[in-house]
């Protein structure tokens, strides 16, 4: 499996560790002493990634004189490191491309600077980021974390098909389903969507429907609410959709794509990590559809994407599922200096960071206040794609990209809201609802049935 495949699913897994290695320790520590320079972390490893952020602290320095050293820290490992390194008083002022479930936990151990965090919002202006940005990193009036790039669960789906029939685009349960009965026709499929019970790839699909019907995993209280009538919609909408309009047997991250890619199927739900390798970029995941012998980008120019799907019990609550990355200044941080090291990465090396891999960061922060549209308009003339490289606004168009670059306006996940952080990373490493769903897609349970199992194993989880 590719990096950034395995980038995408693990997130939440990685939480719920730094929860088990860190319940034991306290925050400790100190305010570091700026005077030998700022030491910051980073989640993001690989080499070329490396290389640019280096460029972009060799800016920083150069414009500030404050030095900077970069350690990258893998994501399985951080929860032991950090733990470490707060009983030693050795904790980085910053670190970078933290995900939501991680800033939870650091928060809930007294590792992070909140105050810090909302004084370079207010700084940078909290209206130049996307609301949806803001209130996943935020504890009521705290801001956690400075949000700096996301990528979204979005349904991806074949315009030509769609026109040949007269259907209007995907964007509610209603027409969703619609598209999928008429569309699964002779060798085609409608949809193909995930039903491996290992997967938390497919926990996140299904999560991703739900939503946008404000189906909620529990409620302010913490209580489960599962049993909602809106999650009993979207678990007869997945049944549906999975048991009479998507492929038989297991399906998973890559089979979903191969199945979209092949032509087997008119729609599917996958992460912004697929624009990519729709448009050809990436010589081990290339289109194979008939049309895109003769035109590798021909799935690129005949696709559309929808990043929230609305439901009819939603009202004006419906959300869309998506991994978001922050800043984070540590409780040690060096305040002044620190402050200025986040705010350049959001400003002069803004575009620098997300462009290390736009398919799947776009940003959250679309510009400033002399310039609204800045860093959004920039992500779309950024190169994309592994064996050969485009400018994602010659890949797709206006529409698409304003869409993408939209998408965090309605992000939201299950639990951490409600601050159940906890419960959600015990449920991404059991996998019960994957089991439930995979079930429910082979014809095993009905959708009831479904609705109940899932009730009844987070409730287990939750009081075990």
């Amino acid at each position: 499996m590719s990096t950034k495949t395995r980038r995408m699913l693990v997130p939440m897994a990685a939480a719920t560790a730094g929860v088990l290695a860190l319940s034991a320790c306290g925050s400790g520590g100190e305010v570091n002493d700026a005077s030998d320079g700022l030491l910051m972390w980073t989640l993001e490893v690989q080499p070329d990634r490396l290389e640019v952020q280096q460029g972009i602290l060799d800016g920083f320095t150069a414009e500030t004189g404050i030095d900077v050293e970069l350690v990258p820290v893998e994501e399985d490992q951080i929860a032991q490191l950090i733990a470490s390194a707060a009983l030693a008083n050795e904790l980085p002022d910053v670190i970078g491309s933290v995900s939501l479930g991680l800033v939870r936990t650091f928060d809930s151990e007294g590792y992070v600077n909140a105050d810090l965090s909302g004084e370079i919002i207010d700084d940078l202006g909290s209206d130049t980021f996307a609301s949806g940005a803001l209130e996943l990193t935020s504890d009521g009036d705290r801001q956690l974390s400075v949000p700096s790039d996301a990528w979204a669960q979005i349904l991806v789906y074949r315009t030509d098909l769609f026109e040949a029939a007269g259907l209007e685009a995907p964007t509610t349960y209603e027409t969703l389903l619609t598209a999928a009965e008429t569309l699964t026709t002779g060798d085609q499929f409608g949809i193909t969507l995930a039903t491996d019970p290992t997967g938390n790839f497919t926990q996140q699909t299904f999560e991703a429907l739900a939503l946008g019907n404000n189906c909620q995993l529990v409620d302010d209280s913490g209580d489960i609410t599962l049993d909602s009538d809106e999650c009993a919609t979207a678990v007869d909408l997945y049944t549906q959709l999975a048991q009479d309009y998507s492929p038989a047997g297991t399906q998973d991250v890559v089979s979903t794509r191969a199945s979209y890619f092949s032509g087997q199927s008119a729609m599917i739900l996958w992460s912004t990590f697929i624009l990519d390798e729709m448009a050809g970029l990436r010589d081990d995941a290339a289109p194979a559809c008939d049309e895109c012998a003769d035109n590798p980008q021909y799935l690129a120019e005949n696709s559309a994407i929808v990043p929230l799907i609305t439901g009819p019990d939603a009202g004006d609550s419906a959300g869309s599922y998506g991994e978001m990355t922050s800043f984070v200044p540590t409780s040690a941080a060096s305040p002044e200096e620190s402050k200025q090291l986040i705010e350049y990465f959001m400003t002069e090396g803004y575009i620098d960071w997300f462009g290390m891999a736009p398919e799947g960061k776009f940003p959250v922060r679309a510009g400033t206040a002399d310039n609204p549209t800045e860093f959004a308009d920039a992500w779309g003339t950024l190169e994309t794609g592994v064996d050969t490289r485009m400018p994602l606004g010659d890949l797709y168009d206006a529409a698409t990209i304003e869409t993408l670059t939209g998408a965090a306006e309605n992000m939201s996940r299950w639990g951490l809201l409600q601050g159940e952080g906890v419960l959600v990373g015990q449920i991404t490493a059991q996998l019960p609802i994957a089991q439930v769903i995979s079930d429910a897609g082979a014809g095993s349970i009905d959708a009831a049935t479904a609705q109940q199992e899932m009730v009844d194993a987070v409730t287990e989880i939750a009081n075990g």
